[in-house]
């Protein structure tokens, strides 16, 4: 009886989704997803070279192949100068992340990590990358797949309100109005990207990773009586509430 009810139940849900993401909730895999993460500042808030935002990139994309994207299917980029092989203009970042998306296609999850403000965030030596100009790329890049936005930063609350959309999924560090923390010289994450990366030790799927990241900066920022809270902010459009729970991380056995 049980069974029947959750068949019944299953074939509604996926009887609300396009053709294409339905299918996708089927076959519940990250194995054909596009994984972007990019290191786009490299400098404290005082203008000093910090390591953060490297390990950052480095570690992030090493936890996501352990939860289930195909290696082959990661691109990490780094905006730093003197990043060993891996330094790169702006609009070769957006040519790298652009061949990434055109060649896993399954969804996208794009990872920024930077400085930011209210008018966006650092991308590169001299520029900043406004919300609106990042929703042009997004949908350049992905489309109408699935997609999963995070943006780790000072006020990355900002970016919400223009990369909503019904098939994305947003995760920021901070409020619009709000500093994030853990970006300076003695620092080996910044602080939302660190959690992030604690998170993903025990969490299961995405909605499970941005609640134990956004209780992991609160409890650290609690701890060492950084004022005010920086709260990080989630956002989720209809496609992806829909998507999201048959979409699971894979452990290792």
């Amino acid at each position: 009886m049980l069974r029947g009810v959750l068949a019944v139940a299953l074939a509604i849900i996926f009887a609300g989704l396009p053709p294409l993401h339905a299918a996708r909730a089927q076959q519940a895999s990250f194995a054909d997803w596009a994984v972007v993460v990019v290191a786009a500042d490299w400098r404290s808030s005082q203008g000093a070279p910090i390591e953060a935002f490297e390990n950052a990139r480095r570690d992030l994309s090493a936890a996501f192949a352990e939860a289930g994207f195909a290696p082959h299917n990661i691109t990490d980029l780094s905006l730093r100068p003197d990043a060993e092989g891996r330094a790169m203009a702006a609009t070769a970042a957006f040519e790298a992340i652009g061949r990434q998306t055109s060649t896993a296609t399954g969804g996208c999850l794009l990872y920024f990590t930077s400085h930011g403000s209210p008018a966006g965030i650092v991308f590169g030596a001299d520029g900043t990358m406004p919300p609106q100009m990042m929703d042009q790329l997004v949908d350049r890049w992905c489309g109408a797949r699935p997609t999963v936005v995070v943006v780790s930063a000072c006020y990355s609350g900002v970016f919400v309100p223009a990369l909503a959309a019904p098939n994305r999924m947003i995760m920021t560090a901070a409020k619009r109005d709000r500093s994030s923390f853990g970006c300076s010289e003695d620092a080996t994450h910044p602080y939302f990207d660190g959690c992030v990366l604690e998170a993903m030790d025990s969490a299961t799927d995405f909605m499970a990773l941005s609640s134990l990241a956004r209780a992991c900066v609160s409890r650290r920022e609690r701890e060492e009586g950084l004022r005010p809270p920086s709260e990080p902010q989630t956002w989720i459009g209809s496609e992806m509430q829909l998507l999201l729970p048959f979409l699971s991380f894979e452990r290792p056995a």
